[in-house]
């Protein structure tokens, strides 16, 4: 595939494929302390392997996953690790990306230097160290996703459509305008490509129907509102449902709970 960068040109104009995402997102970061013996539950890493090389691993779905951790680290040193989540429905946001994402800092010399950042503040700690470690670990997380996206190696997933340059377009715009009534052949339109032709190469390539994504993507942003505080009302027409009627049975199958005891945790926890 070949390599494409996060931003890239629509009709003479530039369309950004990770902003919409992140602006919803927020990725939260905090580093954690390890020992020789032990890993402590993280989802990503910093790591120096055989000779010397250094790589980043991030394993979105698992931020506790003490398991899946150890295996990753298994056999070399582990520099730096962290924590990271994406906030509100941050899971609805794992779930789509892929399981693992790896690669040498070698092979991505902005992340390397950011990654040597991290590294020197974590091994020579300093005043305000905690802070500037969890940001520059958010800054890292983002341009791993967008090295992710350019390089195309993803090869299902979210980030796998969005390295792809046809239906990269298409997720921008349910990201960016999911109130919008889609239909598969508008997508397609949008897409350039043929309303076969994209049905079948959304789902192959995201592991799900261009509706199913669209409908998760709008509970996602539901839930994200709802666990804000947002009456159930004002949220049904921004994220493309009918009546809050629609959207509270919707969102009910997809998370075996009533939007009312979302709102009712949210209070009780304030």
């Amino acid at each position: 595939m070949v390599s494409k960068s996060a931003t890239e040109e629509q009709g003479g104009l530039q369309y950004d494929r990770l902003s919409s995402l992140l602006e919803r997102f927020k990725v939260q970061a905090a580093i954690l302390q390890n020992s020789n013996d032990t890993i402590l539950a993280g989802n990503f890493f910093i790591l120096r392997c055989t000779a010397g090389l250094q790589k980043l691993v991030f394993l979105p779905s698992a931020p506790d996953n003490q398991m899946g951790a150890k295996r990753v680290c298994k056999g070399m040193d582990v520099l730096a690790a962290a924590r990271v989540e994406f906030g509100g429905a941050g899971s609805q946001l794992s779930a789509a990306l892929p399981e693992h994402v790896e690669i040498y800092l070698k092979d991505a010399p902005e992340l390397e230097s950011l990654a040597g950042l991290m590294v020197e503040e974590v091994l020579l700690p300093r005043c305000g160290g905690a802070a500037v470690i969890n940001r520059l670990c958010e800054v890292v997380v983002i341009r791993l996703l967008r090295h992710a996206v350019g390089s195309g190696a993803v090869r299902r997933g979210l980030i796998a459509g969005l390295a792809h340059p046809n239906l990269a377009q298409a997720l921008v715009a349910i990201h960016e305008d999911p109130a919008r009534q889609w239909r598969l052949e508008s997508l397609a339109e949008v897409a350039g490509m043929s309303r076969t032709q994209f049905a079948v190469r959304f789902k192959k390539v995201m592991g799900e129907t261009p509706g199913s994504y669209l409908s998760n993507w709008r509970l996602a942003l539901a839930k994200l509102d709802l666990e804000a505080g947002r009456p159930l009302k004002s949220i049904a027409g921004r994220v493309g449902f009918a009546s809050p009627a629609a959207l509270s049975r919707a969102y009910q199958r997809r998370y075996n709970e009533l939007p009312r005891r979302v709102v009712h945790k949210t209070l009780e926890a304030a």
